[in-house]
C-alpha cells in the first residue's frame, strides 16, 4: 500500500481515474494494528479494481480534517476525485468487511462512469 505523506500527494492520488481507496490510519491505532496482516492479501485480490493508499492521520492531519475523519481506520473511495463511498465508524473492522466494503465501491465508481 502507497504511503501519502503529504496533502499535494493525498490530492493527486486521489485524481486517479482509477478506483483509490483512502486508508485512514495511525501508528498508535489498535484497530488499524489488527487489519495490518491481512490487508497485503485484500491489496492483491482488488488490484485489477482499485490502488489502496495510506494516509497516516498524524502525519497528513489536514486530509484527515478536510475529509472529516473522527475514527480509524477509515475508508474511504475516490473516482477522478470524487468520493464515491465510505466505511467510516469507530468499531473494528473484519477482513470480510474491508472486502465487502472494497467490493461495493467498486460497483459503485462502475455505475458513476
Amino acid at each position: 500500500m502507497k504511503k501519502v505523506n503529504s496533502k499535494s500527494e493525498f490530492d493527486t492520488a486521489i485524481l486517479s481515474p482509477k478506483l483509490t481507496v483512502a486508508v485512514f490510519k495511525a501508528d498508535w491505532c489498535p484497530d488499524c494494528k489488527f487489519i495490518d496482516p491481512f490487508m497485503p492479501e485484500v491489496e492483491t485480490k482488488f488490484a485489477n479494481d482499485l490502488e489502496l493508499i495510506e494516509v497516516d492521520v498524524e502525519q497528513v492531519g489536514t486530509v484527515s480534517e478536510e475529509q472529516h475523519i473522527m475514527g480509524i481506520p477509515s475508508f474511504v473511495a475516490y473516482h477522478e476525485g470524487k468520493e464515491v463511498t465510505r466505511y467510516v465508524n469507530k468499531l473494528r473492522k473484519s477482513r470480510e468487511e474491508i472486502e465487502q466494503f472494497l467490493q461495493n465501491a467498486v460497483e459503485a465508481a462502475n455505475q458513476s462512469s
